[in-house]
């Protein structure tokens, strides 16, 4: 049931809303696909903390919309948001038919996301990472102050961050602190310090790439901002999902290095940290990444 008062803040854009029905895959908003003479749309909607991230949330597709202009890449339109107040916040946003990808399709997504990683995202493609406002990755802040060191940045508004929240939350063992404060100590030797600039989607696993009816695919729910490339295509490897076919797309439009395999571990610590608050079953992957490199 939609609330009364989103229908209301809506309805000048969709008309009269003839039928609505649960959408799944969300665990934050309530996800429904509205029908209407105006067609098809697709609504989220939350109150409390969860209610506070549509803003941040249309923004981020609107830059990645931006950026993924003539690639083969869909990024839905946000047509109206509002974060909560009085009300329930909300997002509406284009209807996208799902589909399902054959191997092809999944080969063009890779090379897409490979296209948008190289979209330059400041003049000569050369400047600080962050973002210009801070955003939500799931149902937690992320921080997005810009700094001009990469590693520098990772570590201390990802792991150092995350961790800080997690422990808010009593998921983080303060065992951990000083293999963390170690690693982060070490990222200079093990990241770049100045990679190329990529626009990030920030949460890319199965669930945020929509395989869409004419075959491309859709970037959903993003955290965006600038940061190394890596960083995206490593978390499409931590819960799995992605066809082999993917990555095939991804390298031939843009090779992975050497180095790939052991900085895959650092990015998704990131990840790991932000599900402990998930339940216990994260506590050992974080372990192991923190003895492995907190030397």
């Amino acid at each position: 049931m939609i609330p009364d008062p989103v229908r209301e803040a809506i309805e000048p854009i969709t008309g009269s809303i003839q039928r609505s029905g649960t959408v799944g895959g969300g665990c934050i908003a309530h996800a429904t696909r509205l029908e209407s003479r105006q067609g098809q749309f697709f609504l989220k909607w939350a109150e409390g903390e969860a209610g506070q991230t549509f803003e941040a949330e249309a923004e981020g597709l609107y830059a990645l919309r931006q950026a993924a202009r003539g690639l083969d890449l869909l990024v839905p339109e946000s047509l109206d948001f509002n974060n909560a107040d009085a009300r329930p916040g909300y997002l509406l946003m284009e209807w996208l038919e799902p589909g399902r990808p054959e191997p092809d399709d999944w080969q063009r997504f890779g090379r897409a996301l490979a296209e948008l990683h190289r979209v330059d995202v400041a003049e000569g493609g050369s400047g600080p990472y962050g973002y210009s406002f801070d955003n939500w990755i799931g149902s937690k802040p992320q921080q997005n102050d810009w700094m001009t060191s990469w590693p520098e940045f990772f570590g201390e508004k990802r792991l150092r961050a995350q961790a800080e929240l997690v422990r808010e939350r009593s998921a983080w063992n303060a065992a951990w602190d000083a293999p963390l404060n170690r690693l982060i100590s070490r990222l200079p030797e093990i990241l770049p310090e100045t990679p190329q600039r990529s626009l990030l989607h920030g949460d890319l696993w199965a669930g945020n790439a929509l395989a869409t009816s004419d075959g491309r695919f859709a970037l959903i729910d993003p955290a965006v901002y600038v940061g190394h490339s890596e960083a995206d295509l490593t978390m499409t490897e931590l819960f799995g999902g992605f066809a082999p076919a993917f990555y095939d797309g991804y390298r031939e439009a843009w090779p992975v290095d050497s180095h790939y395999p052991e900085r895959r571990e650092i990015y998704n610590l990131f990840h790991l940290i932000n599900h402990l608050t998930h339940g216990p079953g994260y506590a050992g992957q974080v372990e192991r990444v923190l003895n492995r490199f907190g030397i």
